[in-house]
């Protein structure tokens, strides 16, 4: 199921530039359909158990600290999922011990994230037919003293080869500012989110 939200100018930019962004590491994992959003429960499960471990250690090359954690985290959703808002890429959240008891409550209206607070996604795109390893998008809050601008969030993401993505924080958090009743924070569809 394709699931669209309502984006402004400034978030289109963002899926275009998203869209361009480092080339994803390829993976031996095919694919037999078109993009994430014609695949089957059955075919992403499959996808996902083929190319979580080499995501884990693309991710890792770098010296990015929550890249060597995010996998011990609370992950939010059954299976990666879809995401208009990140180039179509299916994604997978992961909420670090201070996020995770906020965002699970995938509540739509009054959230606000505790400082500290760190949600991780994996991302894998669909391209030529292979299942290539997308960046790992970070969110951070850091509170309003340290991130005025943002909301208080802190923006980065980690290529496939373990380097850090140069990407503003308008960049990102323009996008998230439709998502303003929930703190900026997107959830996983909600057939795809973890029962608490």
């Amino acid at each position: 199921m394709h699931t669209s939200i309502a984006l402004g100018a400034s978030a289109a930019v963002c899926l275009a530039a998203l869209a361009v962004a480092q080339p994803a590491s390829a993976q031996d994992c095919p694919v037999e359909a078109a993009d994430a959003y014609e695949m089957t429960d059955v075919q992403v499960t499959a996808l996902y158990a083929c190319m979580e471990a080499a995501m884990a250690d693309a991710y890792a090359q770098g010296d990015n600290p929550v890249a060597d954690s995010y996998r011990d985290w609370t992950v939010t959703g059954v299976r990666p999922g879809p995401d208009p808002t990140h180039g179509d890429r299916l994604l997978l959240t992961f909420a670090n011990e201070i996020a995770a008891d906020t965002y699970l409550q995938f509540a739509e209206e009054g959230v606000e994230m505790l400082v500290g607070g760190i949600l991780a996604k994996e991302s894998i795109a669909i391209n030529d037919g292979q299942g290539r390893v997308g960046p790992l998008f970070i969110m951070e809050k850091l509170g309003l003293d340290a991130a005025p601008e943002t909301g208080g969030w802190s923006y980065t993401a980690v290529q496939p080869d373990g380097q850090m993505m140069n990407v503003p924080q308008s960049f990102c958090h323009d996008c998230h500012m439709n998502f303003e009743g929930r703190d900026g924070m997107a959830y996983p569809a909600a057939e795809l989110r973890v029962a608490r």
